[in-house]
Parts: structure tokens; C-alpha cells; sequence
């Protein structure tokens, strides 16, 4: 079964290409989410965060992995920013698509803010899902025909995100 998560963290490029390759990702394609203009661009995107739409196989891997991995590879404790991006548009968030997302996106949260891997606390906003806007094809695929492009992603070495006991504290077999 596939399902959909919509995520944002900074600049689109760099998300979509660590993110495509996880295993059970099917597809992604990166877009203008969470925001207030229709029909955004890039020129003209509004309150629309850069975002990335990914497609993925239940039985290959879960929500919980993708998001795992999302806080693995951008510093959800900046405020709209990114590396050298600055702005709205480079805002950490998690749009989720059901109910289920949403407690999985909280959990994982609170699992990252418990376990003391960022300096700070997360400020990943969690809201629901809405339209996605595809970006222009210069920007699909970026990092793929432009290796040596621009990106502030990067798979942090040795980071493995412990979940909590029921008490909130890490669990003493994943410390």
C-alpha cells in the first residue's frame, strides 16, 4: 500500500535527493506547501513553505522512518531557516495527512526533543495537509543533473533517534 507525507524543511533540492533513495520511497516531487497564494511558483510562492511530497510503500517502510530520517538530515530547531536560507519559505513542517500522521509526527517530536540530539527544542510546525503545488521542472530532480549544486542537507553520522518510555525519558535499551 502506498501512502503520502508531505514534508518541509528548508531548501527543496537537498530533501529530495537524500530523501528518494530511502528504501520504500517510490516517488517524490518537490513544490510550494502550507502556504496562502494559488497556483504559487517559485517567483511567486507567498507564505508557501518549500516542501517536498513523497510517495512510499507501507510495506517497505513507515511514516515514522521518513520522519526519522527528515530530522536526521535538517536542524529542526530554527526557526525559519535553513543553513544560509532565511525565511518562511525555508520553515521545518510536517503536513500531515491523517490522524494517524499527525500522532506519529508528535510522537517522533517528542521523541527528538527528549533525546538531546539538537541543541534545542524542535520547532517543526505539524499541520494538516494542504494544496501541494509542483515546482517548476528546473527545480524537480535538482541535485541529480546539478551534483554539485547548492544544499544544506546531509545525513547527520551516528544519529539515531531513541523513542521514549512511557515516563518521557529515553529508553535505557536504545540509550
Amino acid at each position: 500500500m502506498h501512502q503520502r507525507a508531505v514534508l518541509a524543511g528548508g531548501c527543496f533540492w537537498g530533501m529530495q535527493d537524500l530523501i528518494r533513495k530511502l528504501p520504500g520511497v517510490v516517488s517524490t516531487r518537490v513544490g510550494y506547501t502550507g502556504g496562502d497564494t494559488p497556483n504559487a511558483t517559485y517567483r511567486n510562492h507567498g507564505t508557501h513553505a518549500e516542501g517536498i511530497e513523497i510517495v512510499f510503500d507501507t510495506a517497505e517502510t513507515s511514516y515514522r522512518r521518513i520522519l526519522e530520517y527528515f530530522f536526521q538530515i535538517h536542524d529542526p530547531t530554527t526557526r525559519d531557516r535553513q543553513g544560509n536560507d532565511i525565511g518562511i519559505s525555508y520553515r521545518s513542517a510536517i503536513y500531515y495527512t491523517s490522524d494517524e500522521q499527525r500522532k506519529v509526527a508528535e510522537e517522533t517530536i517528542a521523541d527528538v526533543n527528549a533525546s538531546g540530539l539538537w541543541p534545542g527544542k524542535v520547532v517543526t510546525e505539524v499541520t494538516p495537509v494542504g494544496d501541494f503545488w509542483e515546482a517548476e521542472p528546473e527545480h524537480q530532480d535538482y541535485l541529480e543533473r546539478y551534483p554539485s549544486g547548492y544544499t544544506c542537507h546531509f545525513p547527520r553520522p551516528n544519529w539515531v533517534l531513541p523513542t521514549r518510555e512511557a515516563g518521557g525519558a529515553p529508553s535505557s535499551r536504545e540509550q
